[in-house]
């Protein structure tokens, strides 16, 4: 384990957003809660946006770029 180190997303609906990440991992995985019709209780709906790890930058923070291709 590498420890926690700080990070920022890159473009995407999560532009900017900072936070700790641990062991590097290659990809993250943002979600937002969609609104649905159903019963509170029901199913849940999120919208998923994936950010890979650039692997040019090896200091903190490390930065990760949306994936519009994903998922």
């Amino acid at each position: 384990m590498t420890g926690w180190e700080s990070a920022v997303l890159d473009g995407g609906p999560a532009d900017g957003m900072r936070m700790k990440v641990a062991d590097r991992p290659r990809v993250l995985q943002v979600t937002y809660p969609c609104r649905t019709e159903a019963a509170a209780d029901g199913p849940r709906v999120e919208a998923v946006f994936v950010y890979r790890r650039d692997y040019a930058v090896n200091q903190e923070p490390l930065r990760y770029g949306f994936d519009i291709a994903s998922p």
